[in-house]
This record gives C-alpha cells, structure tokens and sequence, in this order.
C-alpha cells in the first residue's frame, strides 16, 4: 500500500500537487488562510484521500479518467461544469464528474473524502448484476435515493476506514475485491445507462454441467490471484451470464460466492501449516481476499466448526471437519 500527505499554506504549492496528484487543473481564491490538507491511501488501483481546505477554493480541472466519489463531512462543493450549480453538503456521496469530462467548480470550506476506482471495474459490475447490453456509464452525480445515498456512503466508510484505513499492509486481493464492491455499489446507487434485459438462448444453451466443471476449475486454479466473473467467462469460454446461469442451476450458488469459498478453504489450508508463533490470522485473512477479521472469522466458524485463532493453534476440533 501507498501512502502520503500534503499539508501548505501555498496556493501555488497547492494547485501543483492537485494537478499532480489528480489531473491538471487551475485554482484560485483569495483565503486567509491558504492551509490545505489531503491524506492518501492507495492499494492496486484503489484510492482514498481525505482532504481539508478552510477557505473557498475555485478550480477548473481537466479529465480524471477514474471514477471519482466525494463525500462532504463539513463545508459544501458547488459544480458548475456546463453551467449552473449543483449544491453537495455534509453526509452526501456523490460522483464528482464523468471520467472522460473535465469539470470545473469550487470546494467551500470542506473536509470531505475523494475515493476512485478505475472506471472499467463497472462494466464487470453490469455483466455482474445480470445482462445488460451497451456501455455502461454513469449519468448522473446524486444517488437514486435516500437508501441509495446511505449505501454508498457505507461502502466508500468500508474502504476508507477498514479496507485502506485499517492497521497493517493492505493485501492485492483486498484492495481489489473492495474495488469490484465498491464499482457494484456506485452502479446500483447512482443513475446510469444499465438496464436489465432477458436471458439470450445462447447462455441458456452454454450454462450446461462442464461449463460448471471447466469453470470451477478455472476459479480453483486461480483463487490466488485478482479474477472476477469476467475472467472466469473467459477462462471456459462463454458470457459471463453463462457462467452464472451454469453455477444457479448445477450448484445452487454463484460464481463469485463459489470463490469466496475456495478461498476460504486455501485460508484455512494455510491455518492449519502455519506456525501460531510466526503467522497471524489477519496476515493469512489478508492474503486470500478477507478484509475484516470479524467477518472471516465467522465465516470459518460456520464452515469449520472452530475460530480460525483454534485452527491456527491446532485445535483438534479441526480435524473431523477439514
């Protein structure tokens, strides 16, 4: 993981690390106080940045070419790209700008935090969600609702403060599956071009018993390393909806779900050979894709029948179930 801050009274300074650190953009503002604070964390292609500014900055920025969500913890931002302004306050997320736009407008005494993603992780979300045709773009920069705002928020809290935030080195696996969450998150809660269409009599055709072999395989082969439904799909080869059909009919279950326990079993593999006295349970979470401790630990009691922290020590519970 990487990690930096930035902290001037200078606009010029300021300005130069925006358009480093972001894209090329201008400033301006006449502050008192000129202070600027911004704290990044990144992890395979996974940014979060908190950032301060006590004064009203005025900027005008070129492209992000990165899905960019703000959410204003005190302050306000004002977008004016194309004219008019659009008003963002304290407990809203919302996209900053398309990625392949450049956008312009001004940060009002704000402290608020930037995540971003690569934008191509939301094609993968549609494909993921079920069907859909077309590019997949975002349309809008407010979520759909009240619900939609809230879950937004959480997902981007979940990576700021536990995926990115959190004590220790960050695994490629964590950032990226947070990524892909977060990717499914922002398509579900904001407006965008994705709309549910039928099943293809083509995936109906492929979603047969060795398109499940072939892609259980794949995913078995693989659980190491950062893949998703798109490349297991490939990986067979047939549309993703394909895949997911041939895992709902011939194992009740989903592609990625079916991943999630292959890791879990490699994770608990790996308890079971390690040494309590060299080897933690968070770096051997960390490694196979679990970000929160909690979570994996309640997963590997409900399918192993001991804490991980009993399979790590040798608990000899451990041995009738794995």
């Amino acid at each position: 993981m990487e990690s930096f801050r930035f902290d001037s009274g200078s606009l010029e300074e300021t300005e130069a690390f925006l358009s480093e650190a972001y894209t090329p953009m201008r400033i301006g503002g006449r502050p008192e106080d000129a202070r600027a604070r911004v704290a990044r964390n990144e992890a395979a292609g996974l940014v979060s940045d908190r950032l301060e500014f006590g004064y009203t900055m005025a900027y005008d920025a070129g492209c992000l070419n990165r899905i960019c969500l703000v959410t204003v913890h005190a302050g306000s931002f004002a977008d004016t790209t194309g004219g008019g302004e659009r008003l963002f306050g304290p407990g809203e997320t919302f996209l900053l700008a398309p990625p392949d736009r450049p956008y312009r407008g001004e940060v009002r005494s704000a402290r608020y935090t930037i995540t971003m993603f690569d934008p191509g992780l939301l094609a993968e979300a549609a494909v993921t969600g079920g069907g859909f045709r077309g590019p997949v773009r975002i349309t809008g920069q407010r979520a759909l609702d009240a619900a939609a705002r809230r879950r937004l928020g959480s997902a981007v809290a979940y990576v700021r403060d536990q995926v990115l935030g959190g004590p220790g080195e960050v695994g490629e696996l964590v950032a990226a599956s947070a990524a892909r969450h977060l990717a499914t998150v922002a398509l579900a809660s904001l407006p965008s071009t994705v709309l549910a269409d039928g099943a293809g009599s083509t995936d109906g055709r492929d979603a047969h018993s060795d398109t499940l072999r072939r892609a259980m395989a794949f995913v078995e082969e693989n659980a190491h390393r950062d893949i998703g439904l798109a490349d297991i799909a490939a990986a067979v080869p047939v549309t993703p909806r394909a895949v997911q059909y041939a895992f709902a009919r011939h194992a009740g279950t989903t592609p990625l779900a079916y991943l999630r326990r292959v890791r879990l079993a490699r994770a608990h593999e790996e308890l079971r050979a390690s040494d309590p006295h060299t080897v933690s349970v968070a770096s051997v979470a960390a490694r196979w894709g679990f970000a929160h401790p909690g979570r994996f630990a309640a997963a590997h009691l409900r399918e192993y029948g001991v804490p991980p922290s009993g399979t790590l020590r040798g608990d000899p519970r451990r041995a009738g179930r794995g």
